[in-house]
């Protein structure tokens, strides 16, 4: 069994780390090699790119994390013990 607390900040944790790093990827490189468009098209309010829209976009990030472990670990453990048994 997986514990949803431990899974979802993870989860997280991990989303809002990979828009950091989509963030410094596009601040680094070509335009022709941004993510910004993709960015600003999962993430409601995020403009490319001030403090408070950055700041937004990694507490979006983090709360998709959040959404997609409370989402995934029931899901799992219901097949676990359904499967598993």
């Amino acid at each position: 069994m997986l514990n949803m607390k431990v899974v979802s900040l993870s989860l997280g944790t991990f989303a809002a780390v990979s828009f950091v790093v989509c963030v410094l990827w596009g601040l680094l490189l070509p335009e022709a090699l941004h993510m910004h468009g993709f960015l600003e098209l999962v993430l409601p309010g995020f403009k490319w790119i001030s403090v408070s829209h950055f700041g937004l976009g990694v507490i979006e990030a983090f709360l998709f994390g959040l959404y997609a472990g409370g989402v995934y670990v029931p899901i799992r453990n219901f097949f676990s013990r359904r499967f598993e048994a």
